[in-house]
């Protein structure tokens, strides 16, 4: 399981009529803040919220997926918009390594990010 296979999107839902100019804004500021807030780990936030700086990127690279037919970016690209530097970066400055008890951590939080039946 991954942070971005459940989407739990529903068309009823009023974040679908959100306007996307406004939704936008929001995820804006939400990187900045991030980008900002290099003390809490990637690991931390995929512990607590089952995902990440790197999901981040990933979810802009899926909506404009497939990569080959026009989308604005490739992994390292989309991952540079959000940490605001290369990924290798921001990893030599900002990364610390997990521990074992860390890793299971996000393992079970992963677990919560099935799609509800």
């Amino acid at each position: 399981m991954s942070c971005s296979e459940n989407t739990n999107a529903n068309p009823a839902d009023p974040l679908e009529a959100l306007d996307d100019a406004v939704a936008a804004a929001a995820f804006r500021r939400l990187v900045r803040h991030l980008r900002h807030r290099h003390d809490a780990q990637n690991l931390d936030l995929m512990v607590l919220a089952g995902f990440c700086r790197n999901c981040l990127a990933d979810w802009i690279r899926d909506a404009g997926a497939p990569y080959d037919a026009g989308a604005p970016y490739d992994k390292e690209g989309a991952r540079e918009v959000i940490h605001g530097m290369s990924s290798t970066e921001w990893k030599e400055r900002f990364h610390r390594e997990a521990t074992p008890g860390q890793l299971e951590a996000m393992a079970e939080s992963l677990k919560k990010n099935a799609p509800a039946s």
